[in-house]
């Protein structure tokens, strides 16, 4: 469960390993670079497509969104800053214009500041959002130019007080826009900077006229970033909408997994009975192979925990999964103490730091191909830890 540290030891520890990586921002300090390529030669990188990136691949979870607003160009740049391998730029949501935005919701009530605007306190609803009923601002009741009028703000200021102090500095991102800053970081860096987006809540979306999968596709489309070795992925929790985009584009395509009794929203839709735990079996994977070639399951697929939040014995699902050719990229590590399971936790503050470099051997000896990280400096220690045994 690890000793009981007092509020300064976690906060010290924090600003040394984030001063570490920023100081090491293009990878020298830390050894990134590296690490990177022992990890390639161990793995058979440099192919091309998602072939070419290190394993475990280190995915910036909203960007760097341990230390900046979630979905601002702020939170992905730090993250490409830090030496993340992919930034997942782009939780996907409409306006009302048509116009796909980043926002980790469709309700912007908990990440903007938009409870500020008094021309928008009419705009505030009660909607049924995959069956949840769901009070705020929804992106689909405004324009384009109507959103740009607002801030991001910190969407967990209880574990994140220190994020706060970015608040109001970046607006809400398109998504031509965030493909645009790609090409950009791109060219400066002299290496292809990688971005996954999900698409959030599509049946949601294609109810009310917004259908995400075409629009996605034609702005991939228009950017040339529709092809099969395109450095975009694509990934959503409804398996149908994968199966559209497998029609529309060549990308890379990933099936998000929650937890083992969840039903995907498409199949509630659509009255298929099938939960998670079906997909995760041999059948169900074998099925997401013949349109997918990934997934990314919640951390509690790969290793269960106990009903004391402690870590059990690891499922077969890695094992399974690429048995059938698929990749799993996991969600979400991060590095406070509540998101941790519970025999990595130190102290009790939700704000102080666990053991979670313990937390990431645990699971990378499972074999995963990669993971999502609020953290994703912690995350390429850890890996680094992992290939100089």
């Amino acid at each position: 469960m690890g000793t009981q540290e007092n509020e300064q030891t976690a906060v010290t520890g924090r600003r040394m390993l984030l001063g570490a990586a920023v100081l090491g921002a293009g990878g020298a300090v830390l050894g990134l670079s590296g690490t990177a390529k022992a990890a390639e030669a161990r793995h058979g990188g440099g192919g091309g497509g998602v072939k070419s990136l290190p394993k475990p691949t280190i995915i910036g979870h909203r960007g760097a969104s341990g230390y900046r607003p979630e979905h601002t160009l702020g939170s992905y740049q730090l993250a490409l800053d830090m030496g993340a391998d992919i930034v997942e730029a782009g939780d996907l949501v409409s306006t009302r214009d048509g116009h796909l935005v980043c926002r980790h919701e469709p309700e912007i009530g908990g990440t903007t500041d938009v409870a500020d605007h008094p021309e928008f306190a009419d705009r505030r609803k009660t909607k049924s959002l995959d069956g949840v009923a769901t009070t705020g601002w929804f992106t689909e009741d405004f324009t384009l130019a109507e959103l740009k009028t607002l801030r991001a703000t910190e969407r967990i200021p209880a574990n994140r007080p220190h994020n706060t102090l970015y608040n109001g500095r970046w607006e809400i991102p398109t998504f031509e826009e965030v493909l645009r800053w790609q090409d950009e970081q791109t060219r400066k860096r002299g290496k292809q900077v990688w971005i996954y987006p999900e698409l959030k809540h599509p049946t949601y979306f294609r109810k009310q006229g917004l259908a995400l999968e075409e629009r996605v596709a034609k702005v991939l489309r228009k950017y040339g970033r529709d092809r099969r070795n395109s450095p975009v992925i694509l990934q959503s929790f409804e398996p149908t909408s994968i199966q559209r985009l497998n029609k529309l584009v060549d990308n890379p395509l990933v099936v998000l997994l929650s937890g083992a009794a969840s039903r995907p929203w498409d199949f509630v839709e659509t009255g298929d009975p099938r939960t998670v735990a079906d997909l995760v079996k041999p059948a169900g994977l074998r099925e997401i192979a013949s349109y997918a070639q990934g997934i990314g399951p919640t951390l509690d697929l790969v290793i269960p925990k106990d009903a004391a939040g402690n870590l059990t014995t690891p499922t077969t699902l890695v094992a399974d999964a690429h048995k059938v050719g698929l990749i799993l990229h996991p969600y979400t590590m991060r590095n406070e103490n509540p998101f941790l399971p519970a025999n990595f936790r130190k102290g009790t503050d939700a704000d102080a730091y666990g053991d979670v470099f313990g937390a990431y051997r645990t699971y990378f000896a499972t074999g995963i191909d990669g993971v999502f990280t609020d953290n994703p400096d912690t995350g390429l220690l850890a890996r680094e830890d992992l290939v100089n045994g």
